[in-house]
C-alpha cells in the first residue's frame, strides 16, 4: 500500500458505524484517483465481535486480517493471516471518466463469481472481459453480480437472495447501468437432483418457470434503459447434478435463449467452451475438474465469446 495514498472514510463526518443487521450503509467519497484497472484496498476495523458475517466466500484475492486498529498501516506486517473471502464491504462506487454511463453489469452464479479461476489474478470472465474492452480502445466500466450458488427463482440461506429477488439491488441500482448479461439458471436446474443440504430447498424447477424468470428480469431491465444479453448455460456432463432430467432442461433453456428473440442479443457460452466431439461436456481444456466450472482459459473464452457480440 502506497503511503500517500491513503484516504480516511466518513460515515455522515463520523469516524465509525453501527450497521443493523441485514442493512447498509454507503460512506462519504474520498478523493483518490485510480487509473483504469487499477486496484484499491479497503481497510476495515471491527472493534467488536460482530458474529456472522455478510461475506463473500468465494473471492478469489487475498483479504489480510491482523489484530487491532490497522486503518493506517501501509506496510502489511501486522497483517499476519490470510483469505480469499471478503468480508462486509460490498461495493466501491467510482465517479468521473468518460464511460460513467455505460456500466456493464454481468448478473449470475459461481461461473459469474469466477469459481476455478486463479488467486490473485484477476481472470474471471468479467474481469477478462473488462480487459478485453480495454484492449481494443472501447474500455467500460464492467461489474460483477455473480454470488457463488445463486439460484435465479429460489432464496437460500446459504447463497443470498434469488436472482429475481437481488436484480434491483444488484443490478439496476447500480449507477450508469446501460448493458445486463444475464447467465443463470445451471443451479435451479441441478440442485434438484441432488439431495445436499447446501442445495436447499431445491424445488423442481421447469423450463417454463425459468422462462418465465428471465423474460422478468428482462422486462424489468428494459423499462430501466438496460439492454439485455442472454447467456446459454455451460455444458455440464459429468458434474455432479448432471443426469437425463437436467441436461433435457440445459437443451431446451439454451433453445429459447438462441431462438426466441426476447433478448436483445446472446453470448452462445455453450457453444464457445463445449467439446468438440461431445457438446454436452466441457472442453477439456476448459475443465478444472469438476465439469461445470470453467478455468482461467474458459473464462477467456467466454470473454471473448461476449466481445464479439458487444
Amino acid at each position: 500500500m502506497q503511503a500517500e495514498t491513503v484516504r480516511p472514510l466518513r460515515f455522515d463526518g463520523a469516524e465509525s458505524v453501527v450497521i443493523a443487521a441485514g442493512e447498509q450503509i454507503t460512506s462519504g467519497v474520498a478523493d483518490l484517483t485510480l487509473a483504469a484497472l487499477e486496484s484499491a484496498t479497503i481497510t476495515l476495523f471491527l472493534a467488536d465481535p460482530t458474529g456472522p458475517a455478510t461475506f463473500h466466500a468465494q473471492g478469489y484475492a487475498s483479504t489480510y486480517r491482523g489484530t487491532g486498529n490497522r486503518l493506517d498501516d501501509t506496510d502489511g506486517t501486522a497483517f499476519t493471516e490470510t483469505t480469499h473471502s471478503w468480508y462486509y464491504l460490498s461495493d466501491l462506487e467510482m465517479s468521473g471518466g468518460t464511460a460513467a454511463a455505460d456500466t456493464i453489469v454481468t448478473f449470475g452464479d459461481s461461473i459469474t463469481d469466477g469459481f476455478g479461476s486463479d488467486k490473485d489474478a484477476d481472470n474471471r470472465y468479467p474481469d477478462a472481459l473488462a480487459d478485453g474492452l480495454t484492449a481494443r480502445g472501447t474500455p467500460r466500466p464492467v461489474l460483477n453480480a455473480g454470488i457463488g450458488g445463486n439460484m435465479m427463482l429460489s432464496d437460500s440461506a446459504w447463497y443470498g437472495d434469488s436472482g429475481l429477488h437481488r436484480f434491483e439491488r444488484d443490478v439496476l441500482a447500480e449507477p450508469g447501468v446501460r448493458t445486463v448479461i444475464i447467465l443463470a439458471g445451471l443451479n435451479d436446474i441441478g440442485f434438484s437432483e441432488v439431495d445436499l443440504p447446501t442445495y436447499k430447498p431445491n424445488p423442481d424447477v421447469s423450463v417454463e418457470q425459468l422462462i418465465d424468470g428471465y423474460r422478468d428480469l428482462i422486462a424489468r431491465a428494459h423499462a430501466a434503459g438496460a439492454t439485455v444479453i442472454g447467456a446459454t448455460l455451460l455444458p455440464m456432463k459429468g458434474a455432479e447434478y448432471y443426469n437425463d432430467t437436467s441436461a433435457a432442461k440445459i437443451r431446451a433453456v439454451n433453445h429459447w435463449i438462441r431462438t426466441s428473440g426476447e433478448y436483445d442479443a446472446v453470448v452462445d457460452f455453450n457453444a464457445a467452451l463445449a467439446d468438440p466431439v461431445d457438446g454436452e461436456r466441457l472442453n477439456a481444456a476448459f475443465d478444472p475438474g469438476d465439469h461445470k466450472h470453467p478455468n482461467a482459459a474458459g473464462y477467456a473464452a467466454m470473454a471473448a465469446a461476449t466481445l464479439a457480440v458487444l
